[in-house]
């Protein structure tokens, strides 16, 4: 890639969480990432150190807040680093923003995780965010810096277009996703359901009524993410109890806590498909997961944010890929 006009040269760093989603950006930019040296103290702590000129240059961290939380740490410290090394601008790429769920106060004496997390990041230095599928899109206004919000509904739409699903249904597993299925059946003309549930415990959930018409069609459950796929499954089921001829699924972020691998890989479920976000190990996988990158929508941002051009064209963007 020729170097952007910009606020400086572009300087890629990248923190441990999700190394292989850095370098497939970076080949994309035409960088490398191996700009910064990160090792553990014998006692846990996180050494970190930029090993690269950074004196006004435009750097760009890419490290999601994936757990243990230690990333979130990690990320600090980059961005710390490079504002003690004179970076003109220091945009941090959080394509999964963790603490997300903790994003208001719905009980008595709580904190607000999601609020902290951001306030962290902003005193730590950081002059801008790119992010992917925050939980609740409020998210955005806990940063005081600018941020910009990109969906991976393009990288998610174009596979299933490329699938050629017929007579679709798109379902939201629940009433928080169903602006997000809504979408999903627009861009695949589909029609549209949802699932009616109740959760009787944190990261439990029961079905208690699926509204729309799912027999012998083809199904697809959306949602933003999958952590120990109590939502999904119990979904599954619900639509094949109710005649739908195959279940796909799709969400952005595959936590996949726990028991997850293990109720999906057993779940009626003809695919799940995921991005990149969060690294998905092998002893994690089975076979009915499909893992798409997020590398391609990443790094156009980020060269759109360096040239300092609009990025809300990868809003809403019908594909994105090359």
């Amino acid at each position: 890639m020729e170097e952007i006009q910009g606020r400086g040269p572009l300087l890629l760093l990248s923190g441990r969480a999700n190394r292989r989603l850095a370098e497939e950006i970076g080949a994309r930019l035409g960088k490398s990432v191996g700009g910064a040296s990160i090792h553990d103290f014998a006692d846990g702590e996180i050494f970190v150190r930029i090993n690269r000129n950074a004196r006004g240059r435009d750097v760009v961290i890419i490290q999601p807040t994936i757990p243990p939380s230690d990333n979130i740490m990690e990320l600090l410290l980059l961005i710390d680093a490079a504002k003690r090394a004179s970076a003109a601008r220091v945009t941090a790429v959080v394509p999964y923003f963790g603490y997300s769920r903790q994003d208001r106060k719905d009980q008595p004496r709580v904190a607000i995780g999601a609020k902290l997390t951001a306030n962290l990041i902003v005193t730590a230095g950081a002059d801008r965010v790119l992010g992917v599928d925050f939980h609740q899109h409020q998210i955005q206004g806990f940063f005081d810096i600018p941020v910009d919000h990109l969906y991976a509904m393009p990288v998610l739409t174009r596979y299933f277009v490329d699938k050629g699903l017929k007579d679709l249904v798109v379902v939201a597993p629940d009433v928080g996703s169903a602006k997000m299925a809504r979408g999903f059946a627009r861009r695949l003309s589909g029609s549209f359901a949802i699932i009616d549930k109740r959760r009787p415990a944190p990261n439990q959930s029961e079905v208690l009524n699926v509204v729309g018409d799912v027999e012998g069609r083809d199904c697809l459950i959306t949602d933003d993410m999958i952590d120990t796929a109590g939502t999904i499954t119990s979904a599954v089921y619900a639509l094949k109890e109710r005649g739908a001829a195959s279940v796909y699924a799709c969400a952005t972020h595959a936590l996949l806590s726990g028991e997850a691998p293990r109720r999906l890989d057993l779940a009626p479920l003809t695919q799940l498909v995921v991005t990149n976000t969060i690294p998905v190990p092998r002893e994690r996988s089975f076979p009915a997961l499909k893992v798409l990158s997020v590398a391609p929508l990443l790094a156009r941002a980020i060269q759109y944010i360096h040239s300092n051009e609009s990025v809300s064209a990868l809003f809403d963007a019908p594909a994105v890929g090359g």
